[in-house]
């Protein structure tokens, strides 16, 4: 039995996350500050499913860093996804934006350093290191934009330009933990992740903007629609995502020191509201209306990730489609209105 550290495991992906592992019979501490609205909903479903003490819990901030470094002592992995998660809040706030994803990863690391365990990390980075990749030729369909040369997505090895202070909060951390790797012999492993969605996840207008419009839509809220609605992004589920992450836990004498693009690749993609909205409306059996806005920083007309590298190193690929997948985040939340009043 590994102990396992999940920072923001009261969040989307680390309550699913957290969910696997305590199901298997895994050691797990939660650190989390229970910033988000959701998180403690998250908790309550945990303990529910698995009991009050399940699970170790430590309201703490990665910004501490001798309360993360305390808590990583014990720790055989850390799955980092503690995160100011929002490109609009970093350009109206990015100074905790930068101390929780810039300083947060770094304390991270030096918990997991100091800690002299050599303990596994695997950190939740984003696409949004590439920028808007205005280098990348796109081309406008009816509905959607699409790459113009890169038949497979966007690889590894397209050229980082961090974006926004979001982009380069999580673009510093992305490569303190790949470097991490390299200087001190950590075995770390960077996920630069697509679209995730799936259950759980209590999506706002600024992040999580699949679950967002579900929610929205099932609800009555507002929706408000940015740029033309024909930005394409491949969608990848919670639990294909997880499965990335257990592969490179497996794996980790290949997957050490690597960086994979994690999405749903070109098998899964859709644009934003042109494509996304006919498949809400017939789930809902109803037409949405809808408000348009300006362009957003950083704002890519089309992200595919190559999930090419994931496939060969880790033997993974997404299993969910995008229409199975969002329908089933659609009946969740349709069954849990509840968990969606005062958020």
């Amino acid at each position: 039995m590994k102990k396992f550290l999940i920072t923001g495991g009261a969040g989307f992906i680390g309550s699913n996350y957290v969910h696997r592992l305590l199901e298997r019979g895994e050691d797990v501490t939660v650190f989390d500050n229970l910033s988000r609205a959701g998180a403690p909903r998250n908790l309550d479903w945990l303990k529910s499913v698995h009991g009050e003490n399940a699970f170790e819990l430590v309201v703490g901030d990665v910004r501490d860093a001798d309360s993360i470094t305390k808590t990583a002592r014990a720790a055989d992995v850390i799955v980092h996804l503690a995160a100011q998660v929002a490109v609009t809040t970093s350009v109206t706030d990015p100074r905790p934006d930068f101390e929780i994803n810039a300083q947060g990863t770094f304390n991270v690391l030096e918990g997991a350093r100091l800690s002299g365990r050599n303990p596994i990390v695997v950190y939740a980075s984003t696409n949004k290191v590439y920028g808007g990749m205005d280098d990348v030729k796109v081309i406008e369909d009816a509905t959607r934009w699409r790459y113009a040369d890169l038949p497979f997505g966007a690889p590894e090895t397209q050229p980082l330009d961090f974006h926004s202070p979001y982009g380069c909060s999580k673009g510093a951390g992305d490569q303190y933990v790949r470097d991490y790797s390299r200087i001190y012999g950590l075995p770390t492993v960077v996920m630069r992740q697509s679209c995730i969605y799936g259950p759980r996840q209590f999506g706002v207008e600024d992040q999580g903007w699949v679950a967002w419009f579900v929610i929205a839509a099932v609800t009555g809220r507002p929706i408000t629609v940015y740029g033309d609605g024909k930005q394409v992004r491949d969608l990848l589920h919670v639990y294909d995502l997880l499965d990335a992450y257990d592969l490179a836990l497996e794996k980790i004498e290949t997957a050490a020191g690597q960086v994979f693009n994690l999405g749903g690749g070109p098998q899964n993609t859709i644009a934003i509201w042109t494509e996304f909205c006919p498949l809400l409306e017939k789930l809902l059996g109803k037409t949405l209306p809808v408000s348009r806005g300006d362009w957003r920083p950083g704002d890519q007309k089309v992200f595919v990730a190559d999930i090419r590298k994931a496939g060969q190193v880790l033997g993974w690929k997404p299993k969910y489609d995008v229409e199975t997948g969002v329908k089933q985040l659609y009946d969740w939340v349709s069954a849990n209105k509840d968990l969606f009043k005062n958020l």
